[in-house]
């Protein structure tokens, strides 16, 4: 059965965006590139929440073909272009889109069966209110959280209005030379 995996940045205040959604804050230095590179080497199917999902589509599908466009970006352009992609959304219909799924309802039942499906597992990406609501459905299964060496004192909180207490237990931690700090836990399940 695939897993599906939460991946965040965060503040140590416990912040994933700034008060207008700016994430100037999160370091992504060649270290912290190659690790995220390793994880979605992992991943055939990546979820967002409808914003994430129209920002990642406004920049993606055209950065690696940029003159200035790193080592990095190219990589990870070529893999944003051939993976699946999950929208989770009230609003948005697939018409038009490629290689994309839309989910409105039905979304335990739905993600479920894609967990059930044979591939890589999946992985959501910021979308703090998508995640939020996969969260408080039980659906997390490993939580992958960039902890950034900066307080910001306001913005959009990492966990809120969390609805049932869910015991973690820590696999992995890794500390970058930036100073931030990966910490991945997995569920622990009844």
């Amino acid at each position: 059965m695939r897993k599906l995996k939460f991946f965040m940045h965060t503040t140590l205040d416990g912040f994933v965006a700034g008060p207008n959604g700016e994430l100037n804050w999160a370091k992504l230095d060649e270290d912290i590139l190659d690790f995220v590179a390793a994880i979605t080497d992992n991943v055939s199917t990546a979820f967002y929440g409808r914003v994430t999902y129209e920002l990642m589509e406004s920049y993606w599908p055209k950065a690696g073909e940029q003159p200035n466009a790193t080592k990095h970006t190219i990589e990870h352009a070529a893999w944003y272009s051939k993976i699946s992609k999950v929208v989770l959304s009230k609003t948005m219909n697939e018409t038009g889109l490629i290689n994309t799924k839309v989910i409105s309802e039905n979304i335990s039942d739905k993600i479920n069966e894609l967990k059930q499906q044979d591939g890589k597992d999946i992985l959501i990406f910021g979308s703090p209110t998508a995640s939020l609501s996969l969260l408080n459905l039980g659906l997390i299964d490993e939580f992958l959280l960039f902890v950034n060496p900066i307080l910001i004192g306001q913005g959009n909180p990492l966990f809120k209005n969390i609805k049932e207490k869910m015991e973690l237990e820590l696999v992995e931690t890794k500390t970058f030379s930036s100073g931030v700090v990966a910490l991945s836990y997995k569920t622990k399940r009844n």
